[in-house]
């Protein structure tokens, strides 16, 4: 769905954490970002994902990675869904859909045979120059730190 292509330089964020603290793209100059867009907190597949990222949470840093999730979900909700399952990672707050907007994943959905507006699960993998190394369009909610070692794996 969304029209960036690996390659592309990352378009700039800026939104508010689950604190309410500004975190901006450029905070992370020289580190690789693992941006990942879910739909919504708590729900199972949001859950499933978060949870898998927090289990290797160590190994992604020790890969040299950043994990930042982003979500039109609210601040409030974001610490919620922190503290009930121990995320130590960085929620973004996008209710405004500024970020969904900038990366191309907030559009038209199918479920159940109904059609609503909503985030396309998708995650970027930027690189320390801020461009875009991967997309992954379709994230594996359980086995998400695997797909992005592996494309890490064939990057080096």
């Amino acid at each position: 769905m969304t029209n960036l292509q690996e390659g592309d330089k990352a378009p700039v964020f800026k939104g508010k954490d689950q604190h309410g603290k500004t975190v901006s793209l450029t905070d992370f100059k020289g580190k690789r970002v693992v941006l990942y867009f879910y739909p919504k907190d708590m729900t199972p597949g949001c859950t499933a994902q978060a949870c898998n990222l927090r289990d290797n949470y160590d190994v992604l840093l020790k890969k040299g990675y950043v994990v930042v999730g982003v979500s039109t979900d609210s601040e409030q909700s974001h610490q919620k869904f922190i503290e009930k399952y121990d995320l130590p990672f960085t929620l973004l707050a996008d209710e405004d859909h500024k970020i969904v907007n900038q990366y191309g994943v907030f559009g038209e959905k199918k479920f159940m045979g109904k059609v609503y507006d909503g985030i396309h699960r998708t995650t970027f993998l930027i690189n320390e120059n801020g461009v875009i190394d991967h997309i992954i369009s379709k994230p594996d909610t359980k086995n998400h730190t695997e797909e992005i070692l592996e494309l890490w794996e064939k990057k080096q």
